[in-house]
């Protein structure tokens, strides 16, 4: 036996105890967290079938689909699909809005979220506190197709509250809401921040509750106020939440809330330049047209571009601060 031989047999000698003590040490943990390993079981296995099994669809977007070939038989067309998105009078417009939309809904709903937080924080009585987060929760448990119809019962040209007391209230006329662009992407912006706050107030609100008591203790001792302890304790410390919370929703900046934008403004075609989004339009066409290639190309599009976003604000974010980015 040579040299090489001896050395090769005592170092796999070495690894192979190794191996099986840190294979011991692993199902000694599995058999200790055995329960909390059955608990998350559902959980894992939903996100399996909900968003790693639909991913094998994405040869859909480069494909002509002929259901009667099948999804793999059908004709493969390459990247002609997306020039779908990129190539029509409204790809600009789309993208606009898109963008814009949720660059807005993200800042104001995280101040408001923080705001109602640390509004609720202050509130000691457990009963009003619990009452409060219900409240500002429920917006965003209504489904999109009620909040239609609330903001129709506001909006209505008839019947709706504001042109029958408000405005009269006012000395003004009544106002066709849904023949005028100009005041939806206000009414869109107050609405999703109405309806959006609430979810994440009660992310923020939890984040809060857990910052040690001490820290505002040692603040009170050195003479700083509620807004000063604010300031300079609880918005520094809920930070890596906040930053957590914004790269999610930067991931999702090309994506819309097809149900604000579809059932709010009730489908109105007059209401298109301000209305009209990816999500919308790409719906629309798959209506009409029933190109479902084209679909997926828009979605897959969308989940790229979500990617490269995270990847950039989180190198960004890791640069300034390594402890608050996300991976």
């Amino acid at each position: 036996m040579t040299l090489n031989t001896r050395a090769y047999e005592a170092s796999r000698s070495e690894v192979q105890p190794q191996q099986v003590t840190a294979t011991r040490a692993l199902l000694k943990k599995v058999v200790k967290y055995r329960a909390l390993l059955l608990m998350t079981l559902p959980g894992v296995l939903y996100l399996l079938i909900n968003n790693y099994l639909p991913m094998f669809g994405v040869v859909i977007a480069f494909k002509n689909i002929n259901f009667a070939k099948g999804i793999w038989g059908s004709d493969w067309v390459g990247f002609k699909n997306f020039e779908y998105l990129f190539k029509t009078t409204d790809a600009y417009i789309i993208t606009r809005n898109t963008i814009l939309y949720n660059v807005v809904f993200i800042i104001l709903t995280t101040v408001f979220a923080i705001g109602l937080a640390i509004m609720l924080n202050e509130i000691k009585n457990r009963f009003l506190s619990r009452m409060f987060q219900s409240f500002i929760l429920l917006p965003y448990l209504i489904s999109t197709v009620i909040v239609g119809y609330l903001v129709l019962s506001f909006l209505d040209v008839e019947s709706g509250f504001i042109n029958t007391s408000i405005l009269p209230m006012l000395g003004m006329n009544s106002i066709e809401w849904y023949a005028e662009t100009k005041y939806w992407p206000y009414i869109l912006t107050i609405v999703h921040t109405w309806k959006d706050a609430g979810y994440l107030c009660v992310i923020y609100l939890a984040a809060i509750i857990g910052i040690d008591q001490e820290y505002y203790e040692a603040a009170t001792i050195d003479g700083a106020n509620r807004w000063q302890q604010m300031w300079g304790v609880t918005l520094p410390l809920i930070t890596p939440v906040i930053t957590i919370m914004s790269l999610l929703a930067i991931g999702r900046i090309f994506y819309s809330d097809f149900g604000l934008f579809y059932q709010v403004p009730l489908n109105t075609g007059a209401l298109m330049p301000v209305t009209n989004t990816i999500d919308t339009y790409v719906y629309r066409a798959l209506m009409n047209l029933g190109d479902f290639g084209m679909a997926s190309a828009a979605g897959l599009y969308q989940s790229l571009v979500g990617f490269i976003l995270v990847m950039i604000s989180n190198f960004i974010v890791k640069k300034v601060n390594s402890e608050n980015a996300l991976f």
